[in-house]
């Protein structure tokens, strides 16, 4: 097999990150006849270098991606089309695309999932029915990107006739954000106090006036993080989107959500495994803009936890 510029770190992170876990994980068994703190210690000492060196391989594919694709990025690159299968131009369809997807998957998933969670949370009594739904709801996280694209190739493109389209990769993938986006709000809401729930109903509000003004509000934060990263998880996703709508290349953007659409993920599959001759810088250009989009939600999510965070603390 041919050695990546990513074995090293990789081999020498996992070698580590083994035998740091080995070592705590005997002396917690074997109960080592030393101090306390002497132990705890020790303990510490090698977690904390497990956790150090497993960053390597994430903090070495991050600055290799930033060296080889910076060299791509421009105006010109993100604001044309590609050419010649990919070989020139830029990925401004795809950039497009990707965010299009990105809004019709927090057009479905957000109200559903939110809707759901307070229902479980706030309304549900507490039966095996509800156990079973929330069983399923964890283990449908655990589901493979491509079997919820298949089911998506079958429910909105053939049986409710969608075909390839916006609006069926769009719902494709809120079908797979929307176990996260219920776990993350169904957490937020559960952190509530539950004494505030309890002065809301003692001042003879109802049970929707007390969720509405009371608990959403103290559980904002949590949800509209959790939406976020369910949401910018979707946006990297390539298996469930080519089958049910994704394109390579397109004359330009979609006119409605019924027609195909490019996207950042699907592109960069296919320049970089299907098409012979594009230049490195481009496909490496392709994957650090992805990155850049998935890590701008990612900070998207921070600063919403932050700024509500600052706004409870002072009212």
């Amino acid at each position: 097999m041919e050695e990546t510029p990513f074995s090293i770190p990789v081999y020498v992170a996992f070698i580590v990150y083994l035998v740091a876990s080995l070592v705590v994980i005997l002396l917690a068994i074997t109960k080592a006849k030393m101090t306390r703190c002497a132990s705890e210690r020790t303990a510490f000492a090698f977690l904390g270098i497990a956790t150090a060196i497993a960053t390597v391989p994430v903090l070495f594919i991050v600055i290799y991606m930033a060296i080889n694709g910076a060299t791509a990025l421009g105006w010109d690159f993100l604001t044309q089309p590609p050419s010649q299968a990919g070989r020139e131009g830029g990925i401004l369809p795809a950039l497009i695309g990707t965010f299009y997807l990105m809004l019709g998957t927090l057009f479905f998933a957000l109200p559903v999932g939110v809707m759901s969670a307070i229902y479980l949370t706030e309304y549900a009594r507490d039966s095996w029915t509800t156990r079973l739904i929330n069983t399923s709801i964890a283990n449908l996280a655990g589901v493979p990107s491509i079997v919820f694209g298949l089911f998506g190739l079958a429910v909105f493109v053939m049986a409710f006739r969608f075909g390839l389209s916006l609006l069926a990769a769009s719902l494709t993938l809120a079908c797979q954000a929307l176990a996260m986006v219920i776990t993350s709000s169904r957490e937020a809401i559960l952190a509530v106090p539950k004494e505030y729930r309890e002065g809301s109903l003692a001042i003879g509000a109802t049970k929707w006036q007390t969720v509405r003004y009371v608990v959403l509000p103290e559980a904002f934060s949590g949800i509209i993080t959790g939406v976020v990263l369910a949401i910018s998880r979707a946006a990297g996703e390539t298996a469930p989107i080519m089958v049910t709508g994704a394109a390579f290349l397109l004359p330009g953007l979609p006119n409605s959500p019924f027609e195909q659409f490019m996207a950042l993920p699907y592109h960069l599959y296919t320049i970089a495994t299907h098409v012979p001759g594009v230049p490195k810088s481009t496909i490496w250009g392709t994957a650090l803009t992805l990155a850049m989009v998935v890590l701008s939600f990612d900070i998207l999510a921070a600063t919403i936890r932050f700024k509500s965070r600052q706004r409870r603390s002072r009212a």
